[in-house]
Protein backbone atom coordinates (compact mmCIF):
# COMPACT_ATOMS: atom_id res chain seq x y z
CA UNK A 1 0.00 0.00 0.00
CA UNK A 2 0.97 3.62 -0.31
CA UNK A 3 1.09 5.13 3.14
CA UNK A 4 -0.78 8.38 3.73
CA UNK A 5 0.98 11.44 2.36
CA UNK A 6 3.53 9.48 0.32
CA UNK A 7 1.85 9.27 -3.09
CA UNK A 8 4.32 11.83 -4.50
CA UNK A 9 7.18 9.43 -3.66
CA UNK A 10 5.83 6.50 -5.70
CA UNK A 11 8.19 5.18 -8.38
CA UNK A 12 7.79 2.46 -10.97
CA UNK A 13 10.51 0.21 -12.40
CA UNK A 14 10.64 2.57 -15.38
CA UNK A 15 11.31 5.46 -12.99
CA UNK A 16 14.09 3.50 -11.28
CA UNK A 17 15.65 2.63 -14.64
CA UNK A 18 15.61 6.29 -15.70
CA UNK A 19 17.14 7.25 -12.36
CA UNK A 20 20.03 4.90 -13.12
CA UNK A 21 20.31 6.17 -16.70
CA UNK A 22 19.43 2.87 -18.41
CA UNK A 23 16.50 1.59 -20.45
CA UNK A 24 13.74 -0.40 -18.79
CA UNK A 25 14.54 -3.54 -20.81
CA UNK A 26 18.18 -3.46 -19.64
CA UNK A 27 17.11 -2.68 -16.07
CA UNK A 28 14.66 -5.57 -15.83
CA UNK A 29 17.23 -7.96 -17.27
CA UNK A 30 19.77 -6.99 -14.60
CA UNK A 31 17.14 -6.94 -11.81
CA UNK A 32 19.09 -4.75 -9.36
CA UNK A 33 15.89 -4.46 -7.34
CA UNK A 34 16.33 -8.11 -6.29
CA UNK A 35 19.68 -7.42 -4.60
CA UNK A 36 19.85 -8.00 -0.83
CA UNK A 37 18.83 -4.89 1.09
CA UNK A 38 16.95 -3.26 -1.79
CA UNK A 39 13.67 -1.81 -0.46
CA UNK A 40 10.63 -4.03 -0.77
CA UNK A 41 7.89 -3.01 -3.22
CA UNK A 42 4.98 -1.10 -1.73
CA UNK A 43 2.63 -2.73 -4.24
CA UNK A 44 0.74 -5.82 -3.10
CA UNK A 45 2.17 -9.27 -3.78
CA UNK A 46 1.30 -10.46 -7.27
CA UNK A 47 0.81 -6.99 -8.76
CA UNK A 48 1.75 -6.69 -12.42
CA UNK A 49 3.31 -3.26 -11.85
CA UNK A 50 5.87 -2.95 -9.06
CA UNK A 51 5.80 0.26 -7.09
CA UNK A 52 8.51 1.53 -4.72
CA UNK A 53 8.85 4.32 -2.19
CA UNK A 54 11.25 6.89 -3.62
CA UNK A 55 12.64 7.97 -0.27
CA UNK A 56 13.60 4.40 0.55
CA UNK A 57 15.18 3.82 -2.86
CA UNK A 58 17.19 7.04 -2.71
CA UNK A 59 18.57 6.12 0.71
CA UNK A 60 19.56 2.65 -0.52
CA UNK A 61 21.33 4.03 -3.61
CA UNK A 62 23.25 6.51 -1.44
CA UNK A 63 24.35 3.75 0.92
CA UNK A 64 22.33 5.17 3.79
CA UNK A 65 20.00 3.25 6.13
CA UNK A 66 16.64 2.66 4.47
CA UNK A 67 14.02 4.55 6.49
CA UNK A 68 11.07 2.43 7.62
CA UNK A 69 7.57 3.19 6.42
CA UNK A 70 4.79 4.01 8.89
CA UNK A 71 3.36 0.83 10.41
CA UNK A 72 0.07 2.26 11.72
CA UNK A 73 -2.91 2.18 9.38
CA UNK A 74 -4.22 5.61 8.40
CA UNK A 75 -7.50 6.57 6.73
CA UNK A 76 -5.40 8.30 4.07
CA UNK A 77 -3.50 5.15 3.08
CA UNK A 78 -3.97 4.24 -0.60
CA UNK A 79 -4.86 0.60 -1.27
CA UNK A 80 -4.71 -1.31 -4.54
CA UNK A 81 -7.44 -3.72 -5.61
CA UNK A 82 -6.05 -6.71 -3.71
CA UNK A 83 -5.69 -4.69 -0.53
CA UNK A 84 -9.20 -3.25 -0.92
CA UNK A 85 -10.63 -6.73 -1.35
CA UNK A 86 -8.75 -7.99 1.72
CA UNK A 87 -10.01 -5.06 3.80
CA UNK A 88 -13.67 -5.87 3.12
CA UNK A 89 -13.16 -9.64 3.19
CA UNK A 90 -13.86 -10.66 -0.41
CA UNK A 91 -11.86 -12.19 -3.24
CA UNK A 92 -9.79 -9.73 -5.34
CA UNK A 93 -11.89 -10.47 -8.41
CA UNK A 94 -14.97 -9.15 -6.64
CA UNK A 95 -13.39 -5.71 -6.45
CA UNK A 96 -13.72 -5.36 -10.23
CA UNK A 97 -17.45 -5.06 -9.65
CA UNK A 98 -17.43 -3.08 -6.43
CA UNK A 99 -15.08 -0.40 -7.75
CA UNK A 100 -17.83 0.76 -10.13
CA UNK A 101 -19.77 2.13 -7.18
CA UNK A 102 -20.10 5.92 -7.76
CA UNK A 103 -18.48 6.77 -4.42
CA UNK A 104 -15.48 4.54 -5.15
CA UNK A 105 -15.22 5.83 -8.70
CA UNK A 106 -15.01 9.37 -7.34
CA UNK A 107 -12.45 8.40 -4.71
CA UNK A 108 -10.17 6.46 -7.09
CA UNK A 109 -6.64 7.79 -7.61
CA UNK A 110 -3.89 6.52 -9.88
CA UNK A 111 -0.34 6.10 -8.69
CA UNK A 112 2.36 4.64 -10.91
CA UNK A 113 -0.28 3.60 -13.43
CA UNK A 114 -2.14 1.53 -10.80
CA UNK A 115 -5.62 2.21 -9.44
CA UNK A 116 -5.80 2.90 -5.69
CA UNK A 117 -8.52 3.90 -3.24
CA UNK A 118 -8.18 5.70 0.12
CA UNK A 119 -8.72 3.45 3.12
CA UNK A 120 -11.51 5.70 4.41
CA UNK A 121 -13.43 5.37 1.13
CA UNK A 122 -13.19 1.58 1.23
CA UNK A 123 -14.37 1.49 4.82
CA UNK A 124 -17.32 3.74 3.99
CA UNK A 125 -18.22 1.49 1.07
CA UNK A 126 -17.98 -1.58 3.29
CA UNK A 127 -20.56 -0.14 5.67
CA UNK A 128 -23.12 -0.01 2.85
CA UNK A 129 -21.81 -2.71 0.53
CA UNK A 130 -24.21 -4.09 -2.10
CA UNK A 131 -25.65 -7.47 -1.27
CA UNK A 132 -25.71 -7.05 2.52
CA UNK A 133 -29.50 -6.96 2.66
CA UNK A 134 -31.74 -9.99 2.67
CA UNK A 135 -31.60 -11.97 -0.57
CA UNK A 136 -34.27 -11.40 -3.18
CA UNK A 137 -36.78 -14.12 -4.06
CA UNK A 138 -36.50 -16.21 -7.20
CA UNK A 139 -36.55 -14.71 -10.66
CA UNK A 140 -40.09 -14.52 -12.08
CA UNK A 141 -40.68 -15.98 -15.49
CA UNK A 142 -40.42 -13.74 -18.55
CA UNK A 143 -38.51 -11.04 -16.68
CA UNK A 144 -34.97 -9.76 -16.96
CA UNK A 145 -32.34 -10.15 -14.28
CA UNK A 146 -33.48 -8.57 -11.02
CA UNK A 147 -29.93 -7.43 -10.18
CA UNK A 148 -28.00 -4.91 -12.32
CA UNK A 149 -25.39 -6.71 -14.41
CA UNK A 150 -22.53 -4.71 -12.94
CA UNK A 151 -23.40 -6.01 -9.45
CA UNK A 152 -23.92 -9.68 -10.28
CA UNK A 153 -20.25 -10.67 -10.06
CA UNK A 154 -19.77 -9.18 -6.62
CA UNK A 155 -22.99 -10.59 -5.23
CA UNK A 156 -22.25 -14.08 -6.53
CA UNK A 157 -18.76 -13.78 -5.03
CA UNK A 158 -20.31 -13.18 -1.62
CA UNK A 159 -22.57 -16.21 -2.01
CA UNK A 160 -19.56 -18.32 -3.03
CA UNK A 161 -17.59 -17.00 -0.06
CA UNK A 162 -20.37 -18.21 2.23
CA UNK A 163 -20.95 -21.57 0.49
CA UNK A 164 -18.33 -23.09 -1.86
CA UNK A 165 -20.86 -25.74 -2.96
CA UNK A 166 -23.47 -23.25 -4.14
CA UNK A 167 -25.12 -24.09 -7.48
CA UNK A 168 -26.31 -21.90 -10.34
CA UNK A 169 -29.89 -22.82 -9.42
CA UNK A 170 -29.39 -21.46 -5.91
CA UNK A 171 -27.81 -18.26 -7.27
CA UNK A 172 -30.85 -17.83 -9.51
CA UNK A 173 -33.17 -18.25 -6.54
CA UNK A 174 -31.22 -16.01 -4.18
CA UNK A 175 -30.49 -13.12 -6.56
CA UNK A 176 -33.31 -13.32 -9.08
CA UNK A 177 -30.97 -13.61 -12.08
CA UNK A 178 -31.17 -15.87 -15.12
CA UNK A 179 -29.61 -19.29 -14.59
CA UNK A 180 -27.12 -18.63 -17.41
CA UNK A 181 -26.07 -15.41 -15.70
CA UNK A 182 -25.51 -17.20 -12.41
CA UNK A 183 -23.66 -20.08 -14.04
CA UNK A 184 -21.32 -17.76 -15.95
CA UNK A 185 -20.49 -15.78 -12.81
CA UNK A 186 -19.85 -18.95 -10.81
CA UNK A 187 -17.60 -20.38 -13.52
CA UNK A 188 -15.50 -17.24 -13.75
CA UNK A 189 -15.19 -16.82 -10.00
CA UNK A 190 -14.29 -20.44 -9.36
CA UNK A 191 -11.75 -20.41 -12.18
CA UNK A 192 -10.02 -17.33 -10.77
CA UNK A 193 -9.96 -18.79 -7.27
CA UNK A 194 -8.63 -22.11 -8.50
CA UNK A 195 -5.85 -20.21 -10.27
CA UNK A 196 -5.15 -18.20 -7.09
CA UNK A 197 -4.94 -21.41 -5.06
CA UNK A 198 -2.51 -22.96 -7.53
CA UNK A 199 -0.38 -19.80 -7.41
CA UNK A 200 -0.08 -20.33 -3.65
CA UNK A 201 0.37 -24.11 -4.01
CA UNK A 202 2.15 -24.70 -7.36
CA UNK A 203 2.24 -28.50 -7.10
CA UNK A 204 -1.55 -28.79 -7.27
CA UNK A 205 -3.48 -29.63 -10.41
CA UNK A 206 -6.61 -27.55 -11.16
CA UNK A 207 -8.80 -30.48 -10.13
CA UNK A 208 -6.94 -30.86 -6.83
CA UNK A 209 -7.16 -27.12 -6.17
CA UNK A 210 -10.91 -27.18 -6.84
CA UNK A 211 -11.34 -30.05 -4.39
CA UNK A 212 -9.36 -28.25 -1.69
CA UNK A 213 -11.54 -25.17 -2.16
CA UNK A 214 -14.60 -27.30 -1.56
CA UNK A 215 -16.05 -27.10 -5.06
CA UNK A 216 -18.20 -30.13 -6.01
CA UNK A 217 -16.55 -32.13 -8.80
CA UNK A 218 -19.78 -32.30 -10.79
CA UNK A 219 -20.08 -28.49 -10.93
CA UNK A 220 -16.60 -27.35 -11.88
CA UNK A 221 -15.63 -28.96 -15.18
CA UNK A 222 -15.89 -25.63 -17.03
CA UNK A 223 -14.25 -23.76 -14.16
CA UNK A 224 -11.26 -26.13 -14.16
CA UNK A 225 -10.82 -25.70 -17.92
CA UNK A 226 -11.05 -21.92 -17.61
CA UNK A 227 -8.61 -21.94 -14.68
CA UNK A 228 -5.98 -23.48 -16.93
CA UNK A 229 -6.49 -20.59 -19.37
CA UNK A 230 -6.34 -18.05 -16.53
CA UNK A 231 -3.02 -19.51 -15.41
CA UNK A 232 -1.62 -19.19 -18.93
CA UNK A 233 -2.82 -15.58 -19.00
CA UNK A 234 -1.05 -14.79 -15.74
CA UNK A 235 2.13 -16.41 -17.01
CA UNK A 236 2.14 -14.27 -20.16
CA UNK A 237 1.15 -11.02 -18.37
CA UNK A 238 4.76 -9.79 -17.70
CA UNK A 239 5.62 -10.26 -21.37
CA UNK A 240 2.55 -8.30 -22.48
CA UNK A 241 3.48 -5.57 -20.00
CA UNK A 242 6.97 -5.36 -21.51
CA UNK A 243 5.53 -5.02 -25.01
CA UNK A 244 3.12 -2.33 -23.82
CA UNK A 245 6.05 -0.42 -22.32
CA UNK A 246 8.02 -0.74 -25.57
CA UNK A 247 5.10 0.59 -27.63
CA UNK A 248 4.74 3.47 -25.17
CA UNK A 249 8.42 4.35 -25.53
CA UNK A 250 7.97 4.33 -29.30
CA UNK A 251 5.30 7.01 -28.85
CA UNK A 252 2.45 4.86 -30.15
CA UNK A 253 0.48 4.63 -26.90
CA UNK A 254 -0.28 7.42 -24.46
CA UNK A 255 -0.27 4.98 -21.54
CA UNK A 256 2.07 2.08 -20.85
CA UNK A 257 -0.32 0.04 -18.71
CA UNK A 258 -0.36 -3.65 -19.55
CA UNK A 259 -3.44 -4.83 -21.43
CA UNK A 260 -6.17 -6.82 -19.75
CA UNK A 261 -6.34 -10.28 -21.23
CA UNK A 262 -9.55 -11.78 -22.56
CA UNK A 263 -10.68 -15.38 -22.84
CA UNK A 264 -12.82 -15.82 -25.97
CA UNK A 265 -14.71 -19.06 -25.65
CA UNK A 266 -12.96 -19.68 -22.30
CA UNK A 267 -10.30 -21.68 -24.15
CA UNK A 268 -7.60 -19.25 -25.29
CA UNK A 269 -5.77 -16.13 -24.17
CA UNK A 270 -6.05 -12.95 -26.24
CA UNK A 271 -5.05 -9.36 -25.45
CA UNK A 272 -5.39 -6.08 -27.32
CA UNK A 273 -3.37 -2.87 -27.12
CA UNK A 274 -4.91 0.29 -28.54
CA UNK A 275 -2.33 2.45 -30.33
CA UNK A 276 -3.61 5.97 -29.70
CA UNK A 277 -0.43 7.91 -30.43
CA UNK A 278 -0.43 10.47 -33.25
CA UNK A 279 2.10 8.50 -35.33
CA UNK A 280 0.84 5.00 -34.49
CA UNK A 281 1.26 2.56 -37.41
CA UNK A 282 -2.10 0.85 -36.75
CA UNK A 283 -5.26 1.45 -34.70
CA UNK A 284 -4.40 -1.46 -32.39
CA UNK A 285 -2.39 -4.66 -32.05
CA UNK A 286 -3.70 -8.00 -30.83
CA UNK A 287 -1.79 -10.87 -29.23
CA UNK A 288 -3.25 -14.37 -29.47
CA UNK A 289 -1.53 -17.35 -27.86
CA UNK A 290 -2.16 -19.37 -31.02
CA UNK A 291 -0.28 -17.19 -33.52
CA UNK A 292 1.33 -14.18 -31.80
CA UNK A 293 0.87 -10.56 -32.83
CA UNK A 294 -1.25 -8.97 -35.54
CA UNK A 295 -2.48 -5.49 -36.30
CA UNK A 296 -6.16 -4.62 -36.02
CA UNK A 297 -8.20 -2.26 -38.15
CA UNK A 298 -10.40 -1.05 -35.28
CA UNK A 299 -9.57 0.59 -31.96
CA UNK A 300 -13.07 -0.03 -30.67
CA UNK A 301 -13.32 -3.72 -31.55
CA UNK A 302 -9.76 -5.02 -32.14
CA UNK A 303 -10.58 -8.60 -31.07
CA UNK A 304 -12.84 -10.28 -33.58
CA UNK A 305 -15.54 -12.75 -32.61
CA UNK A 306 -15.32 -16.43 -33.39
CA UNK A 307 -12.52 -18.97 -33.23
CA UNK A 308 -11.24 -18.36 -36.77
CA UNK A 309 -8.52 -15.66 -36.89
CA UNK A 310 -9.14 -12.83 -39.37
CA UNK A 311 -7.48 -12.93 -42.76
CA UNK A 312 -4.77 -10.47 -43.71
CA UNK A 313 -5.84 -7.34 -45.54
CA UNK A 314 -7.93 -4.26 -44.76
CA UNK A 315 -5.71 -3.23 -41.87
CA UNK A 316 -4.91 -6.72 -40.60
CA UNK A 317 -1.30 -7.89 -40.80
CA UNK A 318 0.32 -10.77 -38.93
CA UNK A 319 3.74 -9.96 -37.49
CA UNK A 320 6.53 -12.48 -37.92
CA UNK A 321 8.71 -13.62 -35.06
CA UNK A 322 6.83 -16.41 -33.35
CA UNK A 323 4.38 -16.34 -30.45
CA UNK A 324 6.44 -14.17 -28.07
CA UNK A 325 8.98 -12.13 -30.03
CA UNK A 326 11.07 -9.69 -27.95
CA UNK A 327 9.33 -6.33 -27.38
CA UNK A 328 11.88 -4.56 -29.55
CA UNK A 329 11.15 -6.93 -32.42
CA UNK A 330 7.44 -6.12 -32.15
CA UNK A 331 8.25 -2.42 -32.46
CA UNK A 332 10.52 -3.11 -35.44
CA UNK A 333 7.84 -5.22 -37.18
CA UNK A 334 5.34 -2.39 -36.73
CA UNK A 335 7.64 0.40 -37.84
CA UNK A 336 6.50 1.74 -41.23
Amino acid sequence: MIRAGRQHLVRTLADLAAQQGVGIDHYTRLKPYEAPGFPEPISSQGSRIRLYDGEQVDAYLLGKPVPPLPETDDDGDLLDRRECAALIGVAPDSWKTYKRDPALTKARVEAGGVEHWPRHAVRAFQANRPGRDAPKPGRPRSTGDQVPRDQVHGLVAELLDADPTISAATVTERLGVHRNTGQDALTRLRADRIADHIAAHPTLTPAEAAAQLGYPAGQVRRAIARAEVVLRARHIAPYLADVAAALHRAGWTTEQAAPDVQFPGDDRVVAALVLDGDQAPAPAVVWDERYGWRTAASRRHPITKGAVPPSEGEGVRYLAGGITPPPGDVVTALTP
